[in-house]
Formats: structure tokens, sequence, C-alpha cells
């Protein structure tokens, strides 16, 4: 079972186990070890004050390990996992913990194909890494990052440009919010001279803004913007943009569920969405998959993360899949999820359609959903704690035929989360607010 990668990385409080200096130090060493004879290395990171001592220990290691280290600065996570890919690195790694406050960061690592390592991977590598800490426990600062190379960016923007030829705003005003996160450094160059009206927000980021009352974390904000600014949609992505929600030209939120169903009938509509399946998620909400089959289409679920999804699509040959939370993954576009990416097809379909976001999803009709969030200071099995196990039985049995009952920790944060959906909204609240009242007693902070 691995101790230090989760869902997604490597996340802490930056400075901390397994955040602190020797770690990261053992981190780049070990990865270094694991891709053999003099790996190249290509490194971004998000824009929290903590991304530079870290990249620097990190270099300190992967050099110390044999390999060379090439620095695209702040940029975002799928940005990196494309240049990795596209360029022969032996790795690609990011530095950034995504919706997380600024306080932590977190090490993303990827494979020359440009996917996420697989669980086998990431554990052989930790095993590499404390076998390191043990030989040493010298604390490494690190000294400085290797140079940036400003032509990265650039030529990703140009990848994404190219996956929507033609692409149009139709004139319309488009807000979009950045989170004061990697998307700063990427979406004002992408988004301008596309025949619309770009108004950016949230793009000053000063080390500690990151995530902070702004961005996919908190959409109602771009929501809020494109009422106040009278515009046709907004746009919003969490720090290091490898996803997005939306708002809709009324200020209702639009996530990740609503999107998969647009992209699906889209691809559907034009022969290529591959055995008429997309790949959910655990968390992605009932009404999604009465709307997808009321098309025709099949919808499988994975385990949270959107490495499992891309896990899921590559077994069933899937051309679509994503979270609710707006990791989208479009097959033979992206190893990964991609906000930025997201954000243009989306733009696409609405442009080819002729239509807004709002009529074209007028009919998805979802059920109520609650998601409580237990901050923990253990992870035990809740099937083990008979409090909270007897909670959830109660919850299932009373919900069978009207609801879902999901309850899975965190990968990356100190969270348990409750999610509860049910037709009557009284009866989701009180369960859920049940189990959540019974983790926190044996295992809440």
């Amino acid at each position: 079972m691995k101790k230090l990668f989760g869902t997604d990385g490597i996340r802490a409080v930056a400075g901390q186990s397994p955040l602190d200096p020797a770690t990261v130090y053992a981190v780049g060493v070990a990865l270094a070890h694991h891709l053999g004879t003099a790996p190249r290395v290509l490194l971004g990171q998000d824009t929290r004050e903590s991304g530079d001592w870290i990249a620097a220990a990190l270099t300190d290691g992967l050099t110390a390990g044999g390999a060379s280290v090439e620095s695209a600065g702040v940029i975002t996570t799928p940005a990196v996992a494309f240049l990795a890919a596209a360029h022969g690195f032996s790795a690609g790694v990011v530095i950034s913990a995504s919706h997380n406050p600024w306080q932590d960061n977190g090490i993303k690592l990827f494979g020359p194909d440009g996917y996420k390592l697989p669980d086998a991977t990431e554990l052989a590598i930790e095993e590499e890494i404390f076998r390191q800490l043990a030989v040493s426990t010298e604390m490494r600062r690190g000294g400085v990052p290797p140079a940036v190379n400003e032509a990265d960016r650039a030529e990703y923007v140009r990848f994404l440009l190219a996956a929507v030829p033609g692409l149009s705003l139709d004139g319309k005003r488009i807000v979009i919010d950045c989170a004061n996160g990697a998307a700063s450094a990427v979406a004002p160059q992408l988004f301008a001279g596309l025949g619309g009206e770009v108004v950016i927000t949230h793009a000053s980021p000063d080390g500690r803004n990151i995530n902070e009352a702004c961005g996919a974390l908190h959409p109602a904000v771009v929501a809020a913007e494109v009422v106040k600014c009278g515009a046709a949609m907004g746009i919003t992505f969490d720090g290091d943009a490898d996803r997005a929600l939306f708002a809709d030209e009324h200020g209702r939120v639009v996530n990740g569920d609503a999107v998969l169903l647009l992209a699906a009938r889209d691809l559907q509509a034009r022969g290529l969405l591959a055995k008429d399946t997309v790949v959910a998620t655990t968390m992605s909400n009932m009404g999604l998959e009465a709307a997808l089959k009321r098309s025709g289409i099949a919808m499988l679920r994975a385990a949270v993360g959107d490495k499992y999804v891309l896990e899921q699509m590559l077994a069933t040959g899937a051309a679509l899949g994503g979270e609710q939370s707006g990791h989208i993954i479009f097959s033979g576009r992206s190893t990964t999820g991609d906000g930025l990416l997201t954000a243009l097809l989306l733009l696409d379909i609405l442009h080819r359609a002729g239509r807004s976001l709002a009529e074209l999803t007028a009919d998805l009709k979802t059920f109520p959903q609650v998601i409580v969030n237990v901050k923990v200071k253990e992870k035990r099995p809740l099937e083990s704690i008979p409090s909270v196990a007897e909670a959830i039985a109660e919850a299932e049995v009373a919900l069978a035929d009207s609801g879902r009952v999901v309850i899975r920790y965190s990968g990356t944060e100190a969270l348990a989360r409750v999610m509860i959906e049910a037709e009557s909204e009284p009866l989701m609240r009180r369960h859920a607010d049940a189990i959540a009242d019974a983790i926190r007693t044996e295992i809440g902070i």
C-alpha cells in the first residue's frame, strides 16, 4: 500500500514531511534511478511561493541521480504532460497542489508517454525514496532550479489552438477566472484573438493567493461575474488548470457532469463516441446517467481520480471520460485532465451548435446531492468503525431504490467525504449529517 503517493501524486504542507527538503531531494534521486541511464526530466510548477525551493531541491536530487533537468517554469499540469511526450523526455514532473490552499504543495509525475504513472510504479519509487532517506537524513533545501524555457508555453498554446481550428467566440463576452494559478501564465495568450471580448480575472498570483476565494474551488465567483458583466459564459480553473468548471449566461454553475453530457452527445452525433460509452466516477450524479441513457449512451463508473478514469477508458476503448469536479479526458487529444483544452472544446461545441450553454444543458435534471467533508486525524477503514458502519448501513437501506451513498477518503487531503444523492432532500441531508457526525466523533479533528 502506498504511503507517500495519493490519487494525484505526493501532497502535503510545504516544508513538512513528505514535502520536507530531505524527502523532496530523495524523490528526485529515486525518480532518476527509476528512469534508467541519463534520463531527461521536464519540470513545471504552479504559482505557490514554495515552488521555487521545492524545484531546486528536486533538481538537486534528480541531478545527483544522473538526470538532466529542463524547466518550463510556471505552466499548467497538462502542458507538462503534453511537452514531456512531444519532446521525448523520460518523465514530466509538476510541482503543484492543484486546488489545495497555498500552504500546501505537491509533486505529480508523468511518464514519457504523457500519462500519469500507474500505482505499481509509484509504489516502486516510494520504496526507493525510503531507501534514500535511510542512507541520509541531511536537510537539502537545494540551490537554483534550471533556467526556464519560455518557448514551452508558446508551443503548448499552439497545440491547444490546433485542437479547435476555426473556433470563434462569435463576438461574445467571456469571463475567465485563472485562480491566481498556472492558468495565469497561459490563458491570456490562449484566448486572445478568438473573436470575442475576454475578461480575465484572478490572474495576479503573489505566491499565496492561489485558489483563494476564486477558481474552480469557488465557481460561484465566476458565475456572479458573468451576471455582473452581462457575459455569455464563464470559465474557471483550479490551481494547476487540469480541470475547469463553467457558468452559463444566467450565472448558473455548470460542472463536469454537464460537460460530459454535452461532449458525449456532440461526439455521438459525429460518429466519434466509441461504443457509445462514457466513463464517469462514483461521484457523478444519477441525473447524468439518466440523461446519457436517453441518448443511447452507456455510463461506466470508475474510482475518483482522473488517472483511474483514464485507466477504465483505455481498458474499455471509451473516447470520453471525466469527473464532476471538472477533470475531462478526450481520448486521442490528452493524456490527463486538461482544463484549458476542455474549455476550448466546449466553446467549439457551442459555436458549431449556435446555441448557449444554458440551452444545451437544459434537459440535465440532477438528483439533489450533498457532499460533507470531515477533517480526520487518521484514515482507518470506515467499515471497521462500528458507529460509522451502522450509519452507512442505515442510509443504504433507506435510500436503496431512490438514491446513492458514497463514502470515501480524499486521496489528496486529510478528509473523509460523505456524498449522498436522493429524491428526498430532507432524507438525504439527515443521513449525510448522521454519517458525518459518526466519523467526526470517532476520528475527526
